[in-house]
């Protein structure tokens, strides 16, 4: 065993652990910096402190941040086929009857693709990208009118927060930027936050969000939903056992496509 590490050189180590890997267990770290577990906990809570990462059940996750707004066909080059795999599977938890709202966004695109034909559903979305894709849909979809915004290929703005209080939905399917423990779901602007926002609100059902593996641990700008007010996350197989134990314990349904 070598000299003893400084906290200062501790904590260091631990950035560079999480900047290869993006999520640490303790007893990786305990081993890695050959200290005690009390240490390791005092370590990650300095740096969940300093807002380099979020503690999870056994260890953490580092905290990167979503700082601008991809555009639209960047977005779907990032994870294609997880994409389609949720989507296709979130789709499915779709019943006839049921009356949907389902936000923009890549993912969000996939649930709307996948979407069985059948009149008895309804869906409300302000996702315009899927308006070009589908066709006939084969079941009741409405877009919810307001300004166009260009980089997401959505909809938003006063109209569409009006006309969403027209309706009530039973469920919300949505995608989002970014999810974390300490900070919830996030997107990365105002125009879709208070669409998000006011899908969740006016939903007397599930809330069930759609999102890859790589955005747990990211926090873009505007929070829309804490974890608590998520009902199904639906994700791949690359999201990890720890951050799907500390999701049950908040009473969370995690469902992971293969």
């Amino acid at each position: 065993m070598g000299k003893p590490l400084i906290p200062a050189q501790r904590r260091e180590k631990i950035q560079e652990y999480l900047g290869l890997r993006q999520i640490a267990r303790t007893t990786d770290l305990m081993e890695l910096l050959e200290t005690s577990e009390a240490t390791i906990r005092r370590d990650l809570e300095w740096l969940e402190q300093k807002g380099v990462l979020e503690r999870t059940h056994g260890g953490a996750i580092l905290n990167q941040r979503a700082l601008f707004e991809q555009e639209y066909q960047q977005r779907a080059q990032n994870f294609p086929e997880e994409k389609k795999l949720i989507g296709e599977f979130s789709a499915s938890l779709i019943e006839e009857g049921d009356i949907v709202f389902i936000n923009s966004g890549t993912t969000a695109t996939q649930v709307l693709k996948h979407i069985r034909r059948d009149p008895r559903i309804t869906v409300f979305t302000n996702n315009l990208n899927a308006a070009l894709e589908l066709g006939e849909p084969g079941f009741h979809y409405y877009l919810i009118g307001g300004e166009f915004q260009s980089r997401s290929n959505s909809l938003a703005g006063r109209f569409a927060l009006e006309n969403l209080g027209l309706v009530i939905a039973n469920k919300v399917i949505l995608g989002v930027d970014g999810i974390s423990l300490k900070h919830g779901c996030t997107v990365p602007t105002n125009a879709e936050a208070e669409v998000v926002r006011k899908m969740i609100e006016r939903t007397k059902g599930q809330v069930i969000v759609v999102a890859d593996h790589s955005k747990w641990g990211t926090v873009s700008n505007f929070p829309v939903a804490n974890i608590d007010e998520v009902d199904k996350i639906i994700t791949d197989r690359k999201l990890s056992a720890e951050v799907t134990q500390d999701l049950t314990q908040r009473s969370v349904q995690v469902l992971v496509v293969k």
